[in-house]
């Protein structure tokens, strides 16, 4: 059974919510940097017959996997507390509530003060409107 939100229980989750998220956004800039050696180093190994690239290949592909796994451990603890993580990237973060015997999400983002918009499930962040 879905997890419906009021304003002040999705209010009081911001101090939890925003760690995770700072979280999120850092470990997928590191995962960005890691993606983009590695490929640098498949490029290399291939027009270079001379050099090795094996070793820092295998690091690469480890740190890239524990990376990911850091990822996927802060996702659950966003599922884990009801809420839909919508951009990773931006941190936009949807509250499931009720407003006028609807189902509607509460919508919030990374670097907002507050939680001030909601909108309908089908429209998304475009169509975010005040409450």
């Amino acid at each position: 059974m879905p997890q419906y939100f009021t304003l002040e229980e999705a209010t009081a989750l911001l101090p939890t919510i925003r760690p995770i998220l700072e979280q999120i956004i850092t470990l997928r800039a590191r995962l960005e940097r890691t993606e983009r050696d590695l490929v640098s180093l498949h490029w290399k190994a291939r027009t270079n017959g001379h050099t090795d690239y094996s070793g820092s290949f295998g690091e690469g592909q480890e740190t890239r996997s524990a990376l990911m796994a850091e990822i996927n451990a802060e996702l659950v603890k966003i599922h884990e507390l009801g809420v839909e993580l919508k951009d990773p990237a931006l941190g936009l973060i949807d509250f499931p509530s009720l407003r006028d015997g609807r189902v509607v999400y509460l919508c919030w983002r990374l670097g907002e003060a507050a939680i001030e918009y909601w909108h309908a499930t089908d429209i998304g962040f475009a169509g975010r409107q005040p409450l």
